[in-house]
């Protein structure tokens, strides 16, 4: 009966000898890598959660291990009127900034995407705003929105429509933020846009205006279907980026007027350095982390980020 159950050729068994040594090699090639990612991401933020579950003082050196009251510091922040204040204006700054980031960087590329040498040229020019630094982009709005020395401010004048500087006035100053905001990240979204044009086929394009599509019908059914993995991809990076402009509101507004543009982020900086509060300042860290992840969770599960062809 030995036929019925054949030993299974040499030939045969090989390929799954040769698997597993091959997905050994992965793991011991992509080991130190790991090693390296988790000794940079996870430790820290391992530390601070413990820290924002202690009462951490630098003026008060005995609560560094004190750990007997671990939530406290997130019931005070269910009562803290300031930082529920900050997560309103951190919400407001990050749906604006991002936006019209995706708004300004859609419409730019779709101007860009011609196949013409003047239009490939000047392509690089709208990436200068991208590559230069927080700090550069935080004085050149200064300078802007300072109307003793904005030229901006000074054509205005001669027009006769003089303004007051944006970023002193408590309701225009967060929109001011936004503007410099997407002056310098909206390069971003179209470069990622007009790499995303360039590789739709044209068959779908062409069958469409064979059918009669118009053009807003073969942007909305055809382009669009194809952009918004990439128009989704973008809103998540910048929407996560938007939680670190620091620099801009350091610069610009130094979180005010008042508490007008004092964001969750620059809200736990004056907690820990001005105020030597690191448990707390760690603590509202750790809640904006978590809205990260609960964000990046939801995209993923409401599957905005795959192609739908309609």
């Amino acid at each position: 009966m030995a036929f019925l159950n054949p030993a299974r050729p040499k030939a045969e068994r090989a390929p799954a000898g040769w698997e597993q040594t091959r997905r050994r090699a992965y793991l011991a090639g992509l080991l130190p890598a790991l090693v390296v990612l988790g000794g940079i991401t996870l430790l820290p933020g391992l530390f601070l959660l413990g820290v924002s579950l202690t009462p951490l003082s630098l003026v008060n050196p005995g609560t560094v291990f004190d750990f007997s009251d671990p939530l406290g510091n997130y019931r005070e922040l269910l009562r803290d009127a300031r930082f529920h204040n900050s997560v309103l204006l951190q919400l407001h700054l990050s749906a604006t900034s991002v936006g019209l980031q995706l708004a300004a960087g859609l419409g730019v590329a779709l101007l860009l995407n011609v196949r013409a040498r003047f239009f490939e040229a000047i392509r690089a020019a709208f990436l200068i705003p991208m590559v230069l630094p927080p700090i550069v982009v935080a004085l050149i709005w200064k300078i802007l929105y300072t109307p003793d020395v904005s030229p901006l401010h000074r054509l205005l004048e001669e027009a006769g429509l003089p303004v007051d500087s944006l970023i002193t006035d408590p309701t225009l100053a967060i929109w001011a933020i936004a503007v410099a905001e997407t002056w310098q990240w909206f390069p971003f979204t179209m470069l990622m846009v007009l790499a995303t044009l360039q590789l739709i086929p044209d068959e779908p394009l062409e069958a469409a205006r064979i059918d009669g599509a118009n053009r807003r019908q073969v942007f909305r059914h055809i382009i669009l279907a194809y952009l918004r993995p990439a128009l989704v991809v973008c809103g998540l990076f910048r929407l996560i980026d938007s939680l670190k402009a620091f620099p801009l509101i350091y610069v610009l507004t130094n979180g005010g007027p008042g508490t007008a543009t004092e964001v969750t982020n620059y809200y736990g900086f004056i907690e820990a350095f001005n105020f030597s509060y690191w448990g707390y300042a760690s603590a509202i860290a750790v809640l904006m982390l978590g809205g990260v992840f609960a964000v990046s969770w939801l995209v993923g599960r409401l599957g905005w980020n795959e192609v739908h062809h309609d």
